[in-house]
Parts: C-alpha cells; structure tokens; sequence
C-alpha cells in the first residue's frame, strides 16, 4: 500500500475477530512507531505491549466504561511518554504523537485495525491504565491502542475541507 492510500483508506476500528495478533505483526508496529520523528531526535517514548485477555477485559472497564472493543481485541499497545528523554523541554506529546501516527498506519498496512484512545491529560483514564499495568510514576501514559483484525469494514473518507484553508493570509 503507497503512503497516501494507507493515510486516505485508515479508519478508526472498534470490532475484532477473533484471531490472534502475531508478535511478528507486533513487532513490525512498533518498529514503525520507533522510526518516528522526534524533537531533537529525542525519542521520549516506550511502549507496553499486552496480550493477556483479563489486562484487556480490565482496560474495558478501567478505561473506556465497559467499552466491547477491549473485550474483542487481541492485543494493545500503550503508548507512554518519557520526559526525561525529551530532545527540547515540553514536546514529548508532539513525538508521541508522530509515534501514535505510525502505529496507527502501519497496523493499517498489515490489515489490522486500531483506534486511539486518547489517554494524555485524561486523569481517569490515566489512573485505569495504571491500576491494570503497572507503569512508573515518572512516566506519562498517552495513548491506548487496542489492536486486532477488524470485523468492520468502514467505508474511506474524504475530509478535505477548502474552508479551513488559508494561503498567505488568513
């Protein structure tokens, strides 16, 4: 898939099968998600893989009000944000960001689908992931990513919109 056909075609996916997630289609995600940019190419960025289905039902509850996409999801990837490794103070949430874009695309690529589920500066959302993974009070969760084959097909969209367009002025 060409790079403007995986941005144009990707969709939000809520419905899995079920059918595992390989740790090799795992792998080949975050690799994308780790050639990211990053402010002053500081990579300020880890991520916690998770596979155990009770982790995934909890996420359901602990984060996302009983959401069924958890429950029908194979795998999830928490994305969490390191300010200590920062390339310039204050822009871990932009490299996260680009990060989030990658994962999102290449899980796209492979024929999975994902949704972001948006974490950072979200307190109760922040405290459910953290009361199902244990992470590190120095570091920031960001972003939730619940992955696996898709069991909807979601027709593409087209969002450009000339009026929020502006070209040398405003």
């Amino acid at each position: 898939m060409d790079t403007l056909k995986a941005i144009m075609s990707r969709r939000s996916i809520r419905k899995f099968k079920d059918t595992p997630v390989t740790d090799e289609q795992i792998k080949k995600i975050l690799e994308a998600a780790m050639n990211a940019p990053s402010a002053g190419d500081g990579r300020p960025w880890h991520f916690a893989v998770i596979k155990d289905r009770q982790k995934l039902d909890a996420f359901a509850e602990k984060v996302d009000d009983g959401n069924e996409m958890f429950k029908q999801a194979q795998a999830a990837i928490l994305l969490v944000g390191d300010p200590s490794k920062e390339g310039f103070p204050g822009f871990y949430p932009q490299d996260c960001a680009c990060a989030g874009q990658n994962l999102q695309l290449a899980t796209h690529e492979l024929g999975l689908g994902t949704v972001w589920i948006a974490l950072w500066s979200v307190k109760p959302r922040i405290e459910g992931v953290k009361s199902v993974i244990d992470v590190p009070e120095n570091l920031e969760p960001f972003a939730l990513f619940p992955i696996g084959v898709p069991d909807e097909k979601l027709e593409e969209e087209y969002r450009y919109d000339v009026a929020k367009v502006h070209y040398e002025k405003w």
